[in-house]
């Protein structure tokens, strides 16, 4: 019998407790929080004593994407926003469209929701039409960019998928790492159901702070609230949210989209002088989803030649030859195509 993915699993847990290991697992940002984001941070200790307040993050994160208050709602990363959407969207027959990110299927399931899942397939490069999911489907979940496949799929072909009576839940957490933004349906206001998922923990190295925002209709938001603990962001992570939308962080923000971009180029470039190597392509994200034969023993090898990589069996849709390996700058990636070509050659 089949064991089935394991959903809990996360990059995480390649690298916990093994500090000397180069990191390729987590798909967060290198060299941040930048410093002056940690020093807006530091100065928001200050105020440890008061209760949080959320209006001028909230506001600030309305503004960055022309939306009013009233169509955000701030969370503990984006992982909580799941949570919530389980607890307090009904529900028959969510979807949750595979491969992508485990813990939206995860936290349905834990509310009790039956779900089903649309797996993508290879042969189709993992891209969405609209036509795999079922007409009655009235909970979707999509993630755009797909995390692992790194797919960037069409703004339109996402939109189709809205409609009347169904909530469409599109994970956006690693958009901002896409030059310009380009496909988000962020600012959209004309779909009906539509649930935006953004997280800042990503490009600005906020794992550890959680922060992250819902951006729906009001009515949505509402529900969502009246589901969620009092007071579950923190002063710090809240001057963190107001602070990463501001005009010189966008920019810093775009800026890094383009130079993740370059580096991703150069390690698909690296990655297709290795003919076992299969790389899941185009990718938009700031990871690479590829196949290779027994990939679970050479993650465990590269694990020993100190390259932390992310399994990919844990994904519905995907299997023990899949791996995906988080963008990194070229000094990095070429000392992991050294060691990957040690572990190809002696696996020869």
């Amino acid at each position: 019998m089949t064991t089935p993915p394991d959903l809990r699993h996360h990059g995480d847990a390649e690298i916990r407790g093994a500090a000397d290991l180069t990191d390729l697992a987590v798909n967060v940002r290198t060299g941040t929080p930048p410093a002056w984001l940690k020093t807006r941070i530091a100065a928001s200790l200050d105020g440890l004593a008061a209760y949080p307040d959320g209006r001028a993050a909230r506001a600030a994160v309305a503004a960055r994407h022309g939306l009013p208050a009233s169509r955000v709602l701030l969370t503990a990363g984006a992982a909580e926003a799941f949570v919530l959407l389980a607890r307090a969207v009904r529900a028959e027959r969510p979807v949750v469209v595979h491969p992508q990110f485990t813990e939206p299927e995860a936290a349905l399931r834990d509310a009790g929701h039956e779900v089903h899942r649309v797996l993508l397939s290879e042969g189709d490069g993992f891209r969405l039409t609209p036509e795999a999911v079922p007409d009655d489907a009235d909970l979707v979940v999509v993630g755009n960019p797909t995390n692992p496949t790194s797919v960037l799929h069409p703004a339109e072909t996402v939109a189709a998928l809205a409609g009347p009576g169904r909530t469409l839940v599109v994970d956006e957490a690693f958009m901002d790492a896409v030059p310009g933004e380009a496909e988000s349906l962020a600012s959209r206001t004309d779909l009906p159901g539509l649930v935006v998922l953004r997280s800042l923990t990503k490009t600005w190295g906020l794992a550890g702070l959680r922060i992250g925002y819902v951006l729906a209709g009001p009515e949505i938001i509402e529900a969502l609230e009246r589901v969620q603990p009092l007071w579950p962001v923190s002063s710090p992570a809240l001057t963190a949210a107001e602070a990463c939308c501001g005009p010189e962080a966008l920019a810093e923000a775009e800026a890094a989209a383009a130079d993740i971009a370059a580096d991703r180029a150069y390690l698909i470039a690296r990655l297709g002088g290795f003919p076992a190597v299969t790389v899941a392509e185009p990718a938009a994200g700031p990871f690479v989803l590829i196949r290779l034969p027994d990939a679970a023993a050479v993650r465990e090898r590269l694990r020993q030649l100190g390259f932390a990589v992310r399994r990919g069996d844990t994904f519905p849709g995907l299997g023990t030859d899949w791996l995906r390996l988080a963008v990194r700058d070229r000094d990095t990636t070429d000392r992991f195509v050294t060691a990957l070509a040690k572990v190809v050659r002696e696996r020869a």
